[in-house]
Formats: structure tokens, sequence, C-alpha cells
């Protein structure tokens, strides 16, 4: 699975890559931004910058991973998404199997 997250700067997008993939939640993780942003918050619109945060795991770290990130996200309600990955090559599938596994 690719899991995202958005945060506010790098450093806090590279505190949670190192946190998880420390945690062996992930194998690992990129933070790349940063990227400009719309979003309603509180019945306001809002614009700011955000940086995307993307993680990959396993269908049987996600629910740990997730709940991970919440608890050590910055904002209240943190977008957390996942996208499964259907295909890869079989190395890299075993790899990252291997460095999720607890």
């Amino acid at each position: 699975m690719q899991v995202s997250t958005t945060t506010a700067n790098r450093e806090a997008g590279m505190s949670l890559i190192r946190s998880a993939v420390g945690a062996r939640l992930a194998a690992s993780g990129q933070v790349v931004g940063p990227a400009g942003a719309a979003f309603r918050y509180l019945e306001e619109l809002g614009t700011g910058e955000e940086w995307q945060v993307f993680l990959r795991t396993t269908s049987d770290r996600y629910a740990e991973l997730e709940a991970h990130l919440i608890e050590h996200h910055s904002w209240d309600n943190p977008e957390v998404t996942y996208t499964r990955i259907d295909g890869g090559s079989a190395a890299y599938l075993q790899w990252l199997k291997r460095e999720t596994s607890p």
C-alpha cells in the first residue's frame, strides 16, 4: 500500500517518516513539496502550502501505521489515505514485506 498524508513543513513530514520506518510500520517514505493547497476547515476557505508525505507498507500493517500517523501528526484531523499496490517487481514486494515485519 502507498499511504499518504500532508504536513505544514518538510521537518514535520521527515519526523513522521522517520518514526514510521523506525517502528517498521512502513518500509520507506518520501516527503515532497511544497505544494499549494486550498481547503475548507471550520466552515472557512483556507489556502497555504503543504508537504506531501508518502509511505509504503503492507495491508497487514496499515491500521497500525494509520494510528501512528494520526497520533504523531500535529494537526487535529490529518488526511491519511492509501492506494493499494496491485503489482510490482517480486523482489521489491518481498523487501517491503520483510521490512515491515514486526
